[in-house]
């Protein structure tokens, strides 16, 4: 019950895809018998929007991808439908020069639901807004992010380095960290 209202919740978020009319783009692919070898797929960039999962495979139930100018909302979301924040997380998306930010939500009272929320931003310019206040527990999950992938979360009370030196100006979590 909790994953149909929260799903609905946020695709409010998302205005309705205007139907696609051109049949124009079909996708041409060599077989492994054509080349002689794997054809590696590419898939294209996920579009936005909220997908339902199989929590026995993925361990979540609910997956919203969201602009960084969505964010806000999608956390209230989560927040009135009473969701517990439980990890921020980063990941470097190096080939696509993206930064990833990745936040899980969680509730098990009597209809355990998980929710994933990401968004992602430019490699170079890697700034969201943060969560704190909406979530206060959000605020060491962070400064662990910013620390090991240097994102910043403007609006952030006390982004100052939780894990490495005050001094640091590296983030350990880039895929081009030299050690």
């Amino acid at each position: 019950m909790i994953i149909e209202k929260t799903k609905l919740a946020l695709q409010s978020l998302f205005p309705e895809p205007e139907p696609d009319t051109d049949v124009s783009d079909e996708v041409v692919e060599e077989t492994e018998e054509e080349t002689g070898k794997k054809a590696k797929v590419e898939e294209p960039p996920r579009a936005n929007g909220v997908i339902e999962r199989d929590y026995s495979v993925h361990g979540y139930h609910l997956d919203a991808q969201v602009d960084p100018d969505q964010l806000l909302n999608a956390v209230k979301i989560v927040d009135e439908a009473e969701f517990f924040i439980e990890s921020i997380t980063g990941v470097d998306w190096i080939k696509e020069n993206q930064l990833e930010i990745v936040y899980d939500f969680s509730r098990y009272d009597f209809d355990t639901c998980r929710v994933v929320i990401r968004t992602r931003v430019d490699r170079k310019h890697p700034h969201v807004p943060t969560i704190t206040s909406i979530y206060a527990g959000a605020n060491w999950h962070e400064r662990e992010t910013h620390d090991f992938f240097g994102i910043k979360f403007e609006g952030h009370p006390h982004l100052i380095p939780l894990l490495l030196p005050e001094d640091a100006d590296f983030h350990p979590l880039l895929k081009d960290f030299k050690a």
